[in-house]
C-alpha cells in the first residue's frame, strides 16, 4: 500500500511540471527510491538523434545514495520530431538483486516518468523549432508572438521597434571566415540581448538582418551599440572585429493600435531600408513620407513593364572628351525615361529597378538601342565613337550574361569595337568571381570593358589587377573642388589613380569634371580624357549625332 501512496505523490508532482526539470523528479522522487531499493538514477536528454550521435545532450544525476551501485536497467525513449530520452537505473553493489515484482515496479514508475519527461522535451524542441532558427538566433515567429502579446496586454505605449543591418558583413566572413564570422555575429547579437530588460526582444529575420522591441528609455544606448562595438571572433585570444549596423527605427506612439504585425513590420523595414542608401544617415527614423515613398515604388514597378514595352525610355549620351585637343572620343549611354511627355529623371527610377531584375531588362534595352543607333549612323556614314552602356551588379549572377550581350550586338550587325561595357566594383569573393569571368569573356569577344566608379568600392587594386579591364573610370570624389580644405588631397589620391592605371596599361577616363581647374589637375596627372558638364550635359539622340561630324569642344 505504501508503494501506491509514494507513486500517487510523485505523479502529482510530475504533472505539475511545466519543463521538463529532472532536478525537480529528483527532489520528489527519493523516497520512492528507497522504497523501490534504487541506489542512483541518471537521465541524458538529446534535442535531436545527431545529437545522440555526437553525444551532445544533457545529463542529469536525478537520485543518488553515494553508494558503489551498477546499472541494472536501462530505458531509452524517442519522440515525434526525433528527441531522445534515456535513463539509467543503479542497483547498489551487494544488495540481493530485485525480485520480478520489484523489477515491475521499477519500470512502470520508470516508464511514466519517462512518458512525462519525453512529453515535455517534445514541447521543448517543438518550441526551439517554431521560435529559433536553425543558428539559434530568436525568429520572426517569435517577434510577431511578442509583439502580440504587448498589445493584447496594452503595453506597446513606450515602447521602440527597430530593425537593423550589420554593415559590409559580407567582408567581415571574406576577410575572417565563415566560421569566424558566424562567431563574431553571435557574440555580437548576445551582448545586446543580455542588455536589454525583460520585456525586450531581439531576433534574427534572416542573414544579417535584425529586428528588435525595446523601451524607449534603453533607445540611446541601444543605437550607440550599433553605431559600432567590437564582438570576439577567436574565443582562444580574444581577438575582435568592429561591428556596427544601419537601423530603421519607429517609436511607436501612444494610442497606436495594432491591426496587424505589418504595421510596425512595415515601417521599420521602409526606415532600414533608407539608412542603407548611400550618403543616407546609418538610422532613419520612421516617417509618413515613407510610406508615399513606398507607394512610389510599387508604382514605378507597376509602370515598368508597358513602359519599357512602348520604349517609353529613351537613350541620351553624355561625350567624352580629348582635353589637350577637344575632340568627341567616346560617349556613355544613359537613361531617361519620356512619362507622358515630361522627362523622369534616373535617380527617381534607377534605384527602384535596382531592387530587382527590372533592373537587367533595362540594361538589355539599352544596349539594343545604342546598338540600333550605331547601326543606324554606320549606314549613314558618320563618324562613329566607341559608346560605353552601364550593366548592373545584378547581372552578375546570369551565367549566359556574355551570350546574351554578344547576341544583341551581333543582332544589330555592330562591330564589336564601338561597344564598351562599364561595370561597378563588387564587394564579395563570389561576386569578384563573376565580374572577372564576364570581363574576361568581354574582352575575348573584342567588346571593351571599364571599371566605372573606381575608387568608392572595398576591393579597388584587387579588381584592376586581376580583371583584364581596358578602361578606369575615375570616381569624381577624387577630383579636387574649389574651397575644400581636402582639395590637395585629392588631387594626390587622383593622380596615384591615373599612375596605377597608365602602368596597367589601361586608359584612365575622369567622371564629373565641372571646373578648369579640375582639368588643369587632369593634365598635370596625365590623364587626357573627361567626361562631366563641363564639356557636356548627357544629349538626346539628335543633338549628339550633331557633334559626331568632326565637333571640338573648348580647351580650358
Amino acid at each position: 500500500m505504501e508503494y501506491y501512496i509514494l507513486v500517487e505523490e510523485y505523479l502529482k508532482k510530475l504533472n505539475k511540471m511545466s519543463v521538463p526539470d529532472p532536478m525537480i523528479i529528483g527532489a520528489s522522487v527519493s523516497d520512492l527510491c528507497r522504497f523501490l531499493r534504487i541506489a542512483k538514477v541518471t537521465a541524458r536528454f538529446y534535442d535531436s538523434l545527431r545529437d545522440e550521435a555526437m553525444g551532445n545532450g544533457r545529463a542529469t544525476c536525478v537520485y543518488d545514495t553515494g553508494q558503489e551501485c551498477t546499472i541494472a536497467i536501462s530505458d531509452r525513449l524517442t519522440t515525434e520530431v526525433n528527441s531522445v530520452a534515456v535513463c539509467e537505473v543503479y542497483i547498489a553493489n551487494g544488495d540481493e538483486p530485485w525480485d520480478y515484482n520489484e523489477r515491475e515496479r521499477i519500470m512502470l514508475v520508470l516508464k511514466t516518468t519517462m512518458t512525462y519527461i519525453s512529453r515535455l522535451r517534445l514541447k521543448h524542441v517543438t518550441d526551439i523549432l517554431s521560435f529559433y532558427d536553425a543558428d539559434g538566433y530568436h525568429n520572426l515567429r517569435y517577434f510577431i508572438g511578442h509583439l502580440e502579446k504587448l498589445d493584447q496586454e496594452d503595453r506597446l505605449t513606450g515602447k521602440v521597434a527597430i530593425h537593423f543591418n550589420l554593415k559590409h558583413f559580407s567582408l567581415v566572413n571574406q576577410q575572417l571566415g565563415r566560421e569566424a564570422g558566424t562567431t563574431a555575429m553571435k557574440n555580437y547579437y548576445n551582448t545586446l540581448k543580455n542588455s536589454l530588460d525583460k520585456e525586450s526582444v531581439l531576433c534574427r529575420v534572416g542573414g544579417d538582418n535584425f529586428v528588435m522591441i525595446c523601451s524607449r528609455t534603453e533607445l540611446d544606448r541601444v543605437l550607440n551599440y550599433l553605431a559600432g562595438a567590437a564582438s570576439i571572433y577567436d574565443r582562444d585570444t580574444g581577438e575582435r572585429v568592429m561591428i556596427s549596423a544601419c537601423a530603421g527605427v519607429f517609436i511607436i506612439p501612444d494610442g497606436f493600435e495594432l491591426n496587424s504585425p505589418g504595421d510596425i513590420m512595415d515601417k521599420v523595414i521602409s526606415a532600414s531600408q533608407s539608412a542603407r542608401i548611400p550618403n543616407n544617415d546609418d538610422v532613419v527614423y520612421f516617417n509618413e513620407v515613407m510610406i508615399a515613398n513606398k507607394e512610389r515604388i510599387v508604382h514605378i514597378q507597376q509602370l515598368f513593364p508597358a513602359a519599357l514595352k512602348n520604349e517609353e525610355f529613351l537613350v541620351y549620351y553624355q561625350p567624352k572628351v580629348n582635353i589637350e585637343t577637344g575632340e568627341l572620343t567616346g560617349a556613355e549611354a544613359l537613361c531617361r525615361w519620356l512619362r507622358k511627355g515630361e522627362i523622369v529623371q534616373p535617380s527617381d527610377f534607377i534605384p527602384i529597378l535596382e531592387q530587382g531584375s527590372e533592373i537587367c531588362r533595362l540594361d538589355f534595352y539599352m544596349l539594343d538601342h545604342v546598338c540600333r543607333d550605331i547601326r543606324r549612323w554606320l549606314n549613314e556614314g558618320r563618324s562613329i565613337v566607341k559608346v560605353s552602356v552601364n550593366f548592373s551588379r545584378r547581372h552578375m549572377a546570369d551565367v549566359d550574361l556574355l551570350k546574351h550581350i554578344v547576341e544583341i550586338i551581333d543582332r544589330n550587325n555592330v562591330p564589336h569595337r564601338y561597344i564598351e561595357v562599364e561595370l561597378t566594383e563588387t564587394t564579395t569573393d563570389v561576386e569578384f568571381r563573376d565580374l572577372k569571368r564576364v570581363a574576361g569573356g568581354l574582352q575575348h569577344t573584342g567588346i571593351g570593358t571599364a571599371v566605372d566608379d573606381f575608387g568608392i568600392g572595398y576591393s579597388s587594386l584587387k579588381l584592376i589587377t586581376e580583371v583584364p579591364w581596358n578602361v578606369l573610370k575615375v570616381d569624381k570624389s577624387f577630383l579636387p573642388i574649389e574651397d575644400d580644405d581636402e582639395m590637395s588631397n585629392r588631387a594626390i589620391m587622383f593622380r596615384h589613380a591615373v599612375s596605377i592605371a597608365r602602368e596597367l596599361g589601361l586608359e584612365c577616363i575622369a567622371e564629373g569634371v565641372e571646373t578648369p581647374q579640375q582639368v588643369a589637375v587632369l593634365r598635370e596627372s596625365g590623364c587626357s580624357s573627361a567626361q562631366g558638364f563641363l564639356f557636356d550635359k548627357p544629349l538626346p539622340v539628335a543633338e549628339f549625332e550633331a557633334k559626331l561630324s568632326g565637333y571640338k569642344y573648348m580647351i580650358y
